[in-house]
C-alpha cells in the first residue's frame, strides 16, 4: 500500500489474487492436456530442455529466497520477544537474531522438513491458519488503539505512486504457490480440475480478504511510515504485539518446511532423476537449510527481499509461464476466455518482472531493521500537535540519537 498508493493498492491486490487464481488452475489444465503430473514435465514437454531448465531455476529460486525470507522474519519477531522477558539483558547474544535464527533452525525447521510427504504438514497448516488469524485481530486492534496517535503522512491517500510497479511484485510473492501446486494437487484424495479449482477459488478468496485486512489495517496505522515487515513498526513495550510477533515467529516457522519441500524435490529432479534415497535426502536438506540460514544472517532488509523475489521469479511463474504453457498446448479457439486471459497476462508479467528488477535495484526500500520507530519515545516526542513536517525531522533525529548511542 505504501508503495503503490493505498486505492490502487487495494485495485492491484484483488488483480493479483485473481490472476492467481486463473494462473494456478490454468497450471492444473495443462498437467491434464500435456498428461503430466509436475510442474517441470510440464514445461519440458511444452518448451522442450531450455524451457525445463529455466523454470527450475525459477521454482528454485522463489522457494529458497522465501525461506531466506521466513529466517528474517523469525530472527526480527522472536528477539523482540524474548527482550520482553523481565531480567533479560537486551544486549545478550543468546536472544539476538542471528543466534534466534540458527536455534530456531536447529530445533524446528530443520527436523520438520527432513519429513518426505508434504501431507504430513497438513496439521501443522492449521495451527499456522489458526496463528495467522490471532495476529489479524492484534493488527486490527491497534489500528484503533494505536492508529490514532501517529501522524499520516502528506501523500497518504494519493490514488497512485511511482512504486506500484514494485508493489505488484511484493503482492506476487505473497500470493504464489505455483512452484508447489502439483505436489499439493497430487496430496488430494480424488485430484480432479473441477475439485482444484473449488479448492483454488475459496483459499483464493480467504488470501486476498485476510491480505487485504492486514495492508488495510497496517497502512491506516503507519501510512508513509510502514516498514517493509509491519511488526518492525510496533513498539518493543506493547505487550499485545509481542504476543503477536510470537504467533508470526511460529507461523513462520511452521511454513518454513513447505518451501524446503520444492526446494529439494527440484534438486532431486534435475539432479537425481527425480527420486533421493534417504542419505542423500538428508544431505540435500542440510545443505539446504544451511545455506539459507547464513545468507539470512547476513541480509535483514525484508522489503528489498520480497521485491526482488517477486520481480525476478514470481511474476514469471505466475504470469508467463502458465499462460505460455496454455497458449501451446490448448486447442480452444482464440477467442476463448482462457486464452484471451492468457494473452493479456503474458506482457504484463514480462513488464512487472523487467521494471520491478529496475526499480527494485535503483529505489530500494529504506530499513530501520531493529531500530524503535520516532513515535515510541512520548517522553521526547507530541504525538497531537506535531505537523508531518516536524515528524520527518524528528524521525531523523531519533534515528540518528539511537546510532549515536549504539
Amino acid at each position: 500500500m505504501k508503495q503503490a498508493g493505498f486505492p490502487l493498492g487495494i485495485l492491484l491486490l484483488f488483480w493479483v489474487s485473481y490472476v492467481t487464481d486463473f494462473s494456478l488452475v490454468l497450471l492444473i489444465k495443462g498437467g491434464a492436456l500435456s498428461g503430466t503430473d509436475t510442474y517441470q514435465s510440464l514445461v519440458n514437454k511444452t518448451f522442450g530442455f531450455p524451457g525445463y531448465l529455466l523454470l527450475s531455476v525459477l521454482q528454485f529460486l522463489y522457494p529458497f529466497i522465501a525461506m531466506i525470507s521466513y529466517n528474517i522474519i523469525t530472527g526480527d519477531t522472536l528477539s523482540k520477544v524474548f527482550q520482553r522477558i523481565p531480567g533479560v539483558d537486551p544486549e545478550n547474544l543468546f536472544i539476538g537474531r542471528r543466534f534466534i535464527i540458527v536455534l530456531s533452525t536447529v530445533a524446528f525447521t530443520l527436523p520438520l522438513s527432513l519429513a518426505k510427504d508434504i501431507a504430513k504438514l497438513g496439521k501443522i497448516s492449521l495451527i499456522s491458519t489458526v496463528l495467522t488469524t490471532l495476529i489479524l485481530g492484534i493488527v486490527m486492534a491497534r489500528v484503533i488503539s494505536l492508529g490514532p496517535h501517529i501522524p499520516k503522512t502528506e501523500d497518504a491517500w494519493v490514488f497512485a505512486k511511482p512504486n506500484a510497479i514494485q508493489a505488484v511484485g511484493v503482492m506476487s510473492f505473497a500470493f504464489i504457490c505455483h512452484h508447489n501446486c502439483f505436489l499439493v494437487y497430487g496430496s488430494l484424495e480424488e485430484p480432479t480440475v473441477a475439485q482444484w479449482s473449488c479448492i483454488i477459488h475459496v483459499s483464493t478468496l480467504v488470501s486476498v480478504l485476510i491480505s487485504i485486512l492486514f495492508a488495510t489495517c497496517g497502512y491506516l496505522t503507519f501510512t508513509g511510515f510502514t516498514q517493509g515487515d509491519l511488526f518492525e513498526n510496533y513498539c518493543r513495550n506493547d505487550d499485545l504485539v509481542t504476543f503477536g510477533r510470537f504467533c508470526y515467529g511460529v507461523t513462520v516457522i511452521l511454513t518454513y518446511p513447505i518451501e524446503c519441500f520444492v526446494t529439494r524435490e527440484v534438486i532431486a529432479s534435475v539432479f537425481f532423476g527425480g527420486n533421493l534415497s534417504s542419505v542423500f535426502h538428508i544431505i540435500v536438506t542440510v545443505v539446504l537449510i544451511t545455506v539459507a540460514t547464513l545468507v539470512s544472517s547476513v541480509i535483514d532488509c525484508l522489503g528489498t527481499v520480497l521485491e526482488l523475489s517477486g520481480a525476478l521469479c514470481a511474476a514469471p511463474l505466475i504470469f508467463i509461464i502458465p499462460s505460455a504453457c496454455y497458449l501451446k498446448l490448448s486447442e480452444e479457439p482464440r477467442t476463448h476466455s482462457d486464452k484471451i486471459m492468457s494473452c493479456v497476462m503474458l506482457p504484463i508479467g514480462a513488464v512487472v518482472m523487467v521494471v520491478g528488477f529496475i526499480m527494485a535495484v535503483t529505489n530500494p526500500q529504506d530499513c530501520t531493521h531493529g531500530q524503535e520507530m520516532f513515535y515510541c519515545f512520548p517522553d521526547n516526542f507530541s504525538l497531537t500537535n506535531t505537523s508531518v513536517s516536524d515528524f520527518q525531522l524528528t524521525t531523523q533525529l531519533s534515528i540518528l540519537n539511537i546510532s549515536v548511542f549504539q
